[in-house]
Protein backbone atom coordinates (compact mmCIF):
# COMPACT_ATOMS: atom_id res chain seq x y z
CA UNK A 1 0.00 0.00 0.00
CA UNK A 2 1.13 3.36 -0.91
CA UNK A 3 1.31 6.27 1.39
CA UNK A 4 2.78 8.65 -0.92
CA UNK A 5 0.98 11.90 -1.36
CA UNK A 6 -2.06 12.26 -3.71
CA UNK A 7 0.33 15.16 -6.19
CA UNK A 8 3.33 13.35 -5.96
CA UNK A 9 4.81 11.65 -9.27
CA UNK A 10 1.75 13.73 -11.29
CA UNK A 11 3.83 17.17 -10.18
CA UNK A 12 7.49 16.19 -11.15
CA UNK A 13 7.04 17.03 -14.70
CA UNK A 14 5.09 19.86 -16.62
CA UNK A 15 3.63 17.53 -19.18
CA UNK A 16 2.00 14.29 -16.95
CA UNK A 17 -1.71 15.34 -16.17
CA UNK A 18 -3.12 14.02 -12.91
CA UNK A 19 -5.86 11.20 -12.70
CA UNK A 20 -8.41 13.97 -11.92
CA UNK A 21 -7.30 15.81 -15.09
CA UNK A 22 -5.42 18.76 -13.37
CA UNK A 23 -1.57 19.89 -14.33
CA UNK A 24 -0.13 20.68 -11.52
CA UNK A 25 2.64 22.73 -12.17
CA UNK A 26 -0.22 25.50 -13.52
CA UNK A 27 -1.84 25.41 -9.85
CA UNK A 28 1.50 26.37 -8.61
CA UNK A 29 1.55 28.87 -10.59
CA UNK A 30 -1.91 29.96 -9.78
CA UNK A 31 -1.17 30.13 -6.24
CA UNK A 32 2.26 32.12 -6.70
CA UNK A 33 -0.31 34.57 -8.16
CA UNK A 34 -2.50 34.57 -5.37
CA UNK A 35 0.43 35.01 -3.11
CA UNK A 36 1.50 38.23 -5.04
CA UNK A 37 0.46 42.13 -4.63
CA UNK A 38 -2.84 42.97 -4.85
CA UNK A 39 -3.94 44.57 -8.53
CA UNK A 40 -7.31 46.25 -9.45
CA UNK A 41 -8.90 46.59 -12.65
CA UNK A 42 -12.08 49.01 -13.13
CA UNK A 43 -14.08 49.65 -16.35
CA UNK A 44 -17.09 51.79 -16.84
CA UNK A 45 -18.91 53.43 -20.08
CA UNK A 46 -16.42 56.45 -19.64
CA UNK A 47 -12.87 54.93 -18.70
CA UNK A 48 -10.80 51.76 -17.42
CA UNK A 49 -8.90 52.46 -13.98
CA UNK A 50 -5.74 50.52 -13.26
CA UNK A 51 -4.26 50.46 -9.10
CA UNK A 52 -1.69 48.50 -8.22
CA UNK A 53 -0.10 47.58 -4.53
CA UNK A 54 3.66 48.62 -4.04
CA UNK A 55 5.48 47.29 -1.28
CA UNK A 56 8.71 48.30 0.69
CA UNK A 57 11.06 44.98 0.17
CA UNK A 58 14.26 46.58 2.16
CA UNK A 59 14.42 49.09 4.51
CA UNK A 60 16.36 51.84 2.42
CA UNK A 61 14.07 50.61 -0.64
CA UNK A 62 13.46 53.31 -3.02
CA UNK A 63 9.73 51.81 -3.43
CA UNK A 64 8.64 55.11 -5.83
CA UNK A 65 10.70 53.78 -8.74
CA UNK A 66 9.13 50.86 -8.54
CA UNK A 67 7.03 50.37 -11.32
CA UNK A 68 3.47 48.19 -11.29
CA UNK A 69 1.44 50.15 -13.87
CA UNK A 70 2.56 49.61 -17.10
CA UNK A 71 2.43 51.93 -20.45
CA UNK A 72 2.34 49.08 -23.11
CA UNK A 73 1.09 51.28 -26.03
CA UNK A 74 -0.34 54.71 -26.08
CA UNK A 75 -4.40 53.30 -25.55
CA UNK A 76 -3.24 50.24 -23.39
CA UNK A 77 -1.99 49.86 -19.85
CA UNK A 78 -1.29 46.46 -17.85
CA UNK A 79 -0.41 45.69 -14.52
CA UNK A 80 0.53 42.09 -12.99
CA UNK A 81 0.36 40.22 -9.83
CA UNK A 82 2.80 37.26 -9.34
CA UNK A 83 6.34 36.46 -9.65
CA UNK A 84 7.75 40.21 -10.90
CA UNK A 85 10.27 38.88 -13.36
CA UNK A 86 7.90 36.77 -15.15
CA UNK A 87 5.88 40.21 -15.46
CA UNK A 88 7.96 42.08 -16.64
CA UNK A 89 9.18 39.77 -19.42
CA UNK A 90 5.89 39.39 -20.82
CA UNK A 91 5.04 43.08 -20.62
CA UNK A 92 7.90 43.66 -23.32
CA UNK A 93 6.92 41.24 -24.78
CA UNK A 94 3.03 42.42 -25.06
CA UNK A 95 4.89 45.82 -25.69
CA UNK A 96 6.88 44.53 -28.63
CA UNK A 97 3.63 42.56 -29.94
CA UNK A 98 1.93 46.26 -30.05
CA UNK A 99 4.70 47.72 -32.12
CA UNK A 100 4.85 45.23 -34.55
CA UNK A 101 1.12 45.58 -35.04
CA UNK A 102 1.27 49.30 -35.37
CA UNK A 103 4.56 48.95 -38.25
CA UNK A 104 2.61 46.00 -40.18
CA UNK A 105 -0.69 47.24 -40.09
CA UNK A 106 -0.39 51.10 -39.61
CA UNK A 107 -3.13 51.04 -36.67
CA UNK A 108 -3.14 50.57 -32.97
CA UNK A 109 -3.75 46.96 -31.99
CA UNK A 110 -7.36 45.78 -30.09
CA UNK A 111 -6.68 45.31 -26.48
CA UNK A 112 -8.54 41.57 -26.90
CA UNK A 113 -5.98 40.67 -29.90
CA UNK A 114 -2.91 41.71 -27.80
CA UNK A 115 -4.50 39.85 -24.28
CA UNK A 116 -4.39 36.70 -26.51
CA UNK A 117 -1.01 36.79 -28.20
CA UNK A 118 -0.02 37.15 -24.45
CA UNK A 119 -2.04 33.99 -23.44
CA UNK A 120 -0.56 32.17 -26.69
CA UNK A 121 2.54 32.29 -24.69
CA UNK A 122 1.49 31.77 -21.84
CA UNK A 123 -0.14 28.54 -22.87
CA UNK A 124 2.98 27.17 -24.76
CA UNK A 125 4.41 27.08 -21.51
CA UNK A 126 1.99 24.78 -20.07
CA UNK A 127 2.93 22.02 -22.71
CA UNK A 128 6.45 21.64 -23.05
CA UNK A 129 9.35 19.99 -21.19
CA UNK A 130 11.88 21.55 -19.62
CA UNK A 131 10.00 24.78 -18.90
CA UNK A 132 8.01 25.95 -16.93
CA UNK A 133 4.71 28.07 -16.36
CA UNK A 134 4.54 32.11 -16.06
CA UNK A 135 3.24 32.49 -12.44
CA UNK A 136 1.63 35.60 -13.40
CA UNK A 137 -1.83 36.97 -14.02
CA UNK A 138 -1.58 40.34 -16.42
CA UNK A 139 -5.03 42.81 -16.17
CA UNK A 140 -4.86 44.62 -19.89
CA UNK A 141 -6.94 47.91 -19.58
CA UNK A 142 -7.54 50.01 -22.65
CA UNK A 143 -9.54 51.79 -25.24
CA UNK A 144 -9.51 50.68 -28.83
CA UNK A 145 -12.24 50.76 -32.12
CA UNK A 146 -14.42 48.01 -30.41
CA UNK A 147 -14.45 50.35 -26.91
CA UNK A 148 -13.46 49.93 -23.55
CA UNK A 149 -11.93 46.50 -22.80
CA UNK A 150 -10.55 45.24 -19.59
CA UNK A 151 -8.79 41.82 -19.62
CA UNK A 152 -7.17 39.45 -17.14
CA UNK A 153 -4.77 37.11 -18.15
CA UNK A 154 -4.25 33.66 -16.19
CA UNK A 155 -1.28 31.40 -15.82
CA UNK A 156 -3.07 28.34 -18.06
CA UNK A 157 -3.35 30.92 -20.71
CA UNK A 158 -6.97 31.91 -20.25
CA UNK A 159 -8.32 35.50 -20.44
CA UNK A 160 -11.44 36.82 -19.64
CA UNK A 161 -13.16 40.02 -20.00
CA UNK A 162 -14.42 41.81 -16.72
CA UNK A 163 -15.75 45.39 -15.32
CA UNK A 164 -13.97 44.86 -12.42
CA UNK A 165 -11.62 42.91 -11.49
CA UNK A 166 -8.63 41.79 -9.07
CA UNK A 167 -5.86 39.58 -8.42
CA UNK A 168 -2.95 38.69 -5.99
CA UNK A 169 -3.34 38.08 -1.80
CA UNK A 170 -6.25 40.44 -1.78
CA UNK A 171 -7.92 39.04 -4.59
CA UNK A 172 -11.29 38.11 -2.78
CA UNK A 173 -11.21 40.81 -0.32
CA UNK A 174 -11.41 43.26 -3.26
CA UNK A 175 -13.62 41.30 -5.32
CA UNK A 176 -16.38 40.91 -2.22
CA UNK A 177 -15.90 44.76 -1.98
CA UNK A 178 -16.57 46.15 -5.89
CA UNK A 179 -19.53 43.48 -6.68
CA UNK A 180 -21.28 45.34 -3.48
CA UNK A 181 -20.37 49.13 -4.80
CA UNK A 182 -19.60 48.44 -8.32
CA UNK A 183 -21.82 50.77 -11.13
CA UNK A 184 -21.03 50.64 -14.59
CA UNK A 185 -22.06 54.56 -15.06
CA UNK A 186 -19.02 55.79 -12.47
CA UNK A 187 -17.32 58.49 -14.30
CA UNK A 188 -13.25 57.39 -13.67
CA UNK A 189 -12.65 59.68 -11.03
CA UNK A 190 -15.31 57.55 -9.28
CA UNK A 191 -13.62 54.28 -10.10
CA UNK A 192 -10.23 55.37 -8.82
CA UNK A 193 -11.83 56.28 -5.32
CA UNK A 194 -13.58 53.29 -5.79
CA UNK A 195 -10.63 50.75 -6.24
CA UNK A 196 -8.58 52.63 -3.67
CA UNK A 197 -10.99 51.67 -1.09
CA UNK A 198 -11.20 48.28 -2.16
CA UNK A 199 -7.71 48.08 -1.76
CA UNK A 200 -7.82 49.52 1.25
CA UNK A 201 -10.27 47.02 2.45
CA UNK A 202 -7.70 44.60 2.05
CA UNK A 203 -4.71 45.69 3.68
CA UNK A 204 -4.25 46.37 7.65
CA UNK A 205 -2.85 49.64 7.38
CA UNK A 206 -3.82 52.62 5.88
CA UNK A 207 -2.48 53.25 2.09
CA UNK A 208 0.12 55.72 1.49
CA UNK A 209 0.98 57.59 -1.76
CA UNK A 210 4.11 55.39 -1.66
CA UNK A 211 1.88 52.44 -1.55
CA UNK A 212 -0.43 52.41 -4.68
CA UNK A 213 0.31 53.14 -8.53
CA UNK A 214 -2.70 54.05 -10.75
CA UNK A 215 -2.90 54.15 -14.40
CA UNK A 216 -6.04 55.57 -16.48
CA UNK A 217 -7.72 55.73 -19.96
CA UNK A 218 -11.01 58.08 -20.12
CA UNK A 219 -13.06 58.19 -23.41
CA UNK A 220 -12.28 61.55 -23.92
CA UNK A 221 -8.70 61.35 -24.98
CA UNK A 222 -8.53 57.57 -25.61
CA UNK A 223 -5.13 57.47 -23.95
CA UNK A 224 -3.74 55.86 -21.21
CA UNK A 225 -1.28 57.60 -18.67
CA UNK A 226 -0.04 57.08 -14.97
CA UNK A 227 -0.76 59.50 -12.45
CA UNK A 228 1.97 61.61 -10.55
CA UNK A 229 2.30 61.71 -7.01
CA UNK A 230 0.59 65.04 -6.46
CA UNK A 231 -2.86 63.16 -8.24
CA UNK A 232 -2.16 60.12 -6.19
CA UNK A 233 -2.06 61.86 -2.92
CA UNK A 234 -5.37 63.70 -3.72
CA UNK A 235 -7.40 60.65 -4.86
CA UNK A 236 -6.28 58.66 -1.77
CA UNK A 237 -7.23 61.76 0.57
CA UNK A 238 -10.72 61.88 -1.36
CA UNK A 239 -11.20 58.58 -0.67
CA UNK A 240 -10.37 58.44 2.57
CA UNK A 241 -7.89 55.70 3.08
CA UNK A 242 -5.12 57.38 4.51
CA UNK A 243 -5.99 57.08 8.09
Amino acid sequence: MSFMPAAMGYDRALTIFSPDGKLYQVEYAAEAVRRGWTSIGLKSEYGVVLIAERRRVAPLHNVMDLEKVFIVDAHIGATFSGLGHDGRVLIDYARLVAVRHRLTFDEAIDVELLARSVCDVKQAYTQQGGVRPFGVSIIFGGIDRKGIELIKTEPSGLYFKYYGVAAGAGEQTVSSYLEKHYNSKMAVEELVILGLRALRASLEEPLKVERVEIGIADVSTKTFRKLVTEEVQKFLEKAGVTS
